[in-house]
């Protein structure tokens, strides 16, 4: 990172308030989520990428402008997780000046008439960044600081890449009251600014200590992006200790990021030991309640949301991206020019939505 008059931070290679405190939910696809839903909102959103839903990408060297907005008064905190794993603090930094934003504004960074811009330098890959806004200014000394007078940026200290940053952000607002406290995440990929015949693979999931393996081959841990991978459409399986495997299909496109993300559900339940009174009456009774209590229920919705996947990964689509909504899953397929955009929410009286949507691009 270098800082002067024309600072460059290297981005990408960058009401009444509830008593009871929210517990944090760490998402493989948003880093930190408040499960209780809060009147309080913030979006966060790149330059190239107005409506927050697509992963823009920008070449090395390239300009970037961060922007986010508020429903509420609120302490706005802006990290960005590179595609080595890597973090950066953009906000609150010594250069922009508080980050406190007012209700229903947007403030970007770096601002119009700021003497600072930020670009993006490598390695090239997926990046996230995410937007933590408070009601009230948050504690980051065990997230980050400035080693010294003269930084103007702060040097994050957690470990783990985007695992330990949301684990070490959970402590921080775990305390604060449910109503308090709001996340989103946005996305952009660095690409080379050469074309190339390759292209990079980011997977994400909410548990420590992931494999991925694509294609048979073992890539290595999970929250990291996979570069200079052959074009394609691959099998990919992810692992997790005491999780049921995650396999889907993932198509690899030339120059481009593609984002998994996966959300592990409950751990696996053991298998309770037979019983073996000598009595057969009881030994079906007591094998019977244990099978029940063993029994892991998984979310209706994702449920839902796999089987369609399935469904038209048969009929020749790949899996892009999976994310976490509110009221259940969203995600995206390819089969070459078409696109399908499948949203899956929890209803009323116990009921599951299914929306599946194609776009189809002709050449004329």
């Amino acid at each position: 990172m270098k800082a002067n008059l024309t600072a460059l931070l290297a981005l990408g290679t960058a009401a009444t308030l509830s008593v009871a405190g929210a517990q944090a939910k760490i998402s493989a696809q948003s880093i930190i989520v408040n499960p209780t839903q809060p009147d309080l909102q913030v979006s966060v959103r790149v330059s190239k990428d107005t409506s927050g839903t697509q992963n823009p990408a920008y070449r090395v060297g390239e300009a970037i402008t961060v922007s986010a907005t508020v429903n509420r008064d609120a302490y706005v905190y802006l990290f960005n997780v590179n595609p080595d794993g890597s973090v950066d603090q953009i906000l609150p930094n010594r250069l922009s000046g508080e980050n406190f934003v007012k209700a229903n504004t947007t403030k970007s960074f770096p601002a119009a008439g700021d003497n600072f811009t930020y670009s993006v330098e490598g390695p090239i890959g997926q990046n996230k960044v995410l937007a933590l806004a408070s009601l009230t200014p948050l504690n980051l000394d065990q997230v980050s600081s400035f080693k010294t007078a003269q930084d103007q940026f702060a040097t994050v200290s957690t470990q783990g890449g985007q695992a330990g940053l949301a684990q070490a952000l959970s402590i921080v607002v775990n305390p604060l009251p449910q109503n308090s406290w709001v996340s989103d995440t946005a996305f952009y990929t660095v690409a080379a600014q050469n074309p190339v015949s390759t292209g990079s693979l980011f997977v994400g999931t909410n548990v420590n200590n992931a494999t991925v393996t694509l294609n048979g081959q073992r890539l290595g841990g999970a929250n990291v992006t996979y570069n200079n991978l052959r074009a394609g459409t691959y099998p990919v399986r992810v692992q997790a200790p005491g999780f049921s495997d995650y396999t889907t299909t993932v198509a690899i496109r030339a120059g481009g990021t593609t984002n998994l993300n996966v959300e592990f559900a409950q751990p696996l339940a053991a298998v309770p030991a037979p019983v073996n009174t000598g009595s057969p009456v009881l030994d079906f009774i007591g094998n019977l309640l244990g099978a029940i209590a063993g029994t892991t229920l998984q979310d209706p919705a994702r449920s839902a949301y796999d089987q369609k996947v399935r469904e038209l990964q048969t009929d020749g689509y790949a899996l892009q991206q999976t994310r976490t909504t509110g009221s259940g899953y969203s995600g995206t397929l390819v089969r070459g020019s078409s696109t399908v955009t499948l949203n899956v929410d929890r209803g009323a009286n116990r009921t599951v939505r299914v929306n599946v949507n194609e776009t189809t691009t002709y050449r004329y």
